[in-house]
């Protein structure tokens, strides 16, 4: 390429992996991730739905071995109850989700309710006290300006 021509830009896609349990929350923690990442200027938010948060991990890791995701905002419900099922489902899913950006190196924000009743969920949905969708696209975002931080610094540091 002549260098008085700027490089294309890259194009930058999303994933979001959601669980479709609870269809609304799901419906409600989309919306708001893709709005953050639309915002900021993604090119494609690409939404691969999955029964339950307990297969969150693996769609997050199936997504990010694809290599076409600068990250992937996992997002779904768990809604405690009577039984310790609560426990196991919330447990995994978050050290999968976890594990799945560590072993990748693709970042994943963890937008999983966790809470007791529907009213903390709907709540922490958009409507009041939190919108998780949106922190967990936003997370992943402010993992990705990590990332080009450090790669500029080891760039800057191994130049001269």
């Amino acid at each position: 390429m002549p260098a008085d021509q700027e490089e294309p830009p890259i194009a930058v896609r999303y994933a979001i992996v959601v669980a479709q349990f609870y269809t609304e929350l799901a419906e409600r923690l989309v919306t708001s991730a893709t709005r953050v990442f639309e915002e900021a200027g993604a090119d494609a938010v690409d939404v691969y739905g999955v029964p339950g948060a307990f297969e969150l991990p693996l769609a997050a890791l199936m997504a990010a071995q694809t290599d076409r995701y600068a990250g992937i905002a996992c997002l779904g419900a768990v809604i405690r109850g009577e039984t310790s099922h609560y426990d196991y489902v919330c447990n995994e899913a978050a050290r999968g989700i976890q594990d799945v950006a560590l072993r990748t190196g693709v970042p994943c924000g963890f937008g999983l309710l966790t809470v007791e009743n529907a009213d903390q969920a709907m709540a922490r949905s958009g409507g009041g006290k939190r919108d998780q969708g949106a922190h967990a696209a936003a997370a992943v975002l402010a993992l990705l300006r990590v990332r080009a931080e450090l790669d500029g610094s080891l760039t800057e540091n191994t130049a001269g």
